[in-house]
């Protein structure tokens, strides 16, 4: 070998060399051009250019799959903090990212708590499905009203809330009147016109030290707004802390009252204006609690409602009641005309099962379908909805009275009047009072009963206080009266001295 040879050969294996300490260090670009030898130099350098190549294949491949892994990475760990700070069903904010944005927000900003008035009906006669879209439209709606800087919340079941940002009490409020409106109006889902309301309590900004107290003084305010007229606004105020732990502990006590006994229901007797007779009876439930002494239903009968007790409250009234006039149509009345009003909540009258259970009870006691009536207060009614006729019509086919309490306050009924699935009004006491003395009183009363004869409706009048009003109500053509003027609601034994 000469020694230019020698040096060629050392330069090339220097130079392969060096390819493999790059190759070594990771740079699998690199490559080494062979020689014109084409000797067993030249074929490792063309090995190792085909395996730098591969590798780098692998490596690129390798590398691709790790940025898409990190990728989806990185969109699991985004969805899984999605779905811990939403509400699964609307997409809404859940309660855990309303409390985040309140810690952040800090001062100045206000809270709405709204809870959906007849939804639980609309749940139970239509199905979970039909409630489930409820809520998404309702969602909706909510998120619709508010500013994009405003936080719309799903707290559960069929209650949500709402972050003001940055608005003062005149805004705040505003927000929530949009938010009653935009509630009220019905929804259309699978076909069903569903009809809810929202009760409203409003928390206006102020230091406050944690973001659940925003919520509990919203929530607070919400439920006395439910307790006062479902479907309206309360703006919180300390006192409310006191008022919503008393009515807690109402309802406690009411379930203690309904499975002790502490119930009785009283009669008060409407009265034939013609004949003077003992027409039929009105059962009233009243509470003899150990510590407040006789309670009528307005100190207990939206607590009933809001806690559901109004189911089992509504049933033991028309069981006692029903049992009462069985016993006194075996005993006294025969086979003479009378029935028993029963008080009844539109909420219980949209129950599913309702009317069913209703019959039931009737036909246990053998009772006559028309030995009942069922009354339903007018400014109760909730609108013309699907849920409300349909049981005004299961009702009528049954056979069962229906009667609208407080006739004349209102125009709900009206449409059901006209539908022939109302068979008596109670003319409100409001237009009685003074009958007899108040020319224009007089008028009123007489448009109204116009109007109830018109309808081919049997009218009552309620609160008749003197003989005066008694004959100004006959003179009308008013057919019965109800009133202290002949009894206040009296026990069923002093009742059974009057039907004697």
């Amino acid at each position: 070998m000469t020694t230019h040879a020698g040096e060629d050969l050392a330069r090339r294996l220097d130079e392969l060399a060096g390819f493999v300490v790059e190759l070594a260090a990771g740079r699998l670009d690199a490559r080494l051009d062979p020689s014109d030898e084409s000797d067993e130099i030249d074929a490792i350098v063309v090995g190792l250019n085909m395996l730098a190549e591969q590798l780098q294949d692998l490596t690129c491949d390798l590398e691709g799959r790790v940025e898409s892994r990190t990728r989806e990475l990185a969109d699991a760990h985004a969805e899984l903090e999605r779905l811990a700070l939403s509400d699964p069903l609307t997409g809404l904010a859940n309660r855990t990212l309303l409390a985040a944005r309140l810690r952040a927000a800090g001062a100045g900003v206000s809270v709405l708590v709204l809870d959906l008035d007849g939804f639980k009906a609309v749940n139970d006669s239509f199905g979970h499905d039909v409630g489930d879209d409820l809520l998404v439209a309702i969602g909706a709606r909510l998120q619709s009203v508010v500013r994009e800087t405003d936080t719309v919340a799903r707290l559960g079941g069929d209650e949500f809330a709402i972050l003001v940002r940055d608005a003062g009490a005149e805004q705040v409020l505003d927000v929530a009147e949009r938010v009653r409106a935009a509630v009220a109006a019905p929804v259309v889902v699978h076909g069903r016109s569903c009809w809810v309301t929202a009760s409203i309590g409003v928390r206006l900004g102020g230091r406050v030290p944690e973001p659940d107290t925003y919520l509990r003084d919203a929530d607070t305010a919400m439920y006395t707004a439910k307790s006062r007229a479902p479907g309206g606004v309360s703006v919180f105020v300390p006192s409310m802390r006191r008022e919503v732990q008393a009515r807690t502990r109402l309802a406690d006590e009411l379930r203690t009252a309904l499975a002790t006994d502490q119930l009785v229901v009283l009669y008060q007797p409407i009265i034939d204006l013609e004949t003077g007779r003992v027409a039929a009876v009105e059962a009233l439930a009243r509470w003899r609690h150990p510590e407040r002494g006789f309670l009528t239903p307005d100190a207990f009968i939206s607590v009933a409602e809001d806690t559901g007790l109004i189911t089992a409250l509504d049933m033991w009234v028309l069981e006692a009641a029903s049992t009462q006039v069985a016993h006194w149509r075996k005993e006294l009345l025969d086979d003479e005309p009378f029935s028993v009003h029963v008080n009844v909540s539109p909420v219980e009258l949209r129950a599913p099962g309702f009317v069913d259970g209703v019959v039931d009870c009737t036909r246990r006691h053998g009772l006559r379908p028309q030995d009942v009536y069922l009354e339903i207060t007018e400014h109760q009614l909730l609108g013309e909805d699907a849920l409300t006729r349909g049981a005004l019509e299961a009702l009528r086919e049954a056979q069962i009275g229906v009667a609208i309490d407080d006739f004349g306050t209102g125009s709900s009924s009206l449409g059901y009047a006209r539908r022939s699935f109302v068979d008596e009004v109670k003319i409100d006491r409001s237009l009685v009072r003074d009958l007899d003395v108040d020319p224009q009183q007089f008028r009123i009363t007489a448009a109204i009963l116009v109007m109830a004869h018109a309808f081919d409706l049997v009218p009552i009048a309620e609160g008749v206080q003197t003989a005066g009003e008694a004959e100004a109500l006959r003179q009308l053509g008013c057919r019965y009266g109800q009133g202290y003027f002949w009894g206040a609601p009296m026990p069923a034994t002093a009742l059974e001295r009057l039907l004697r």
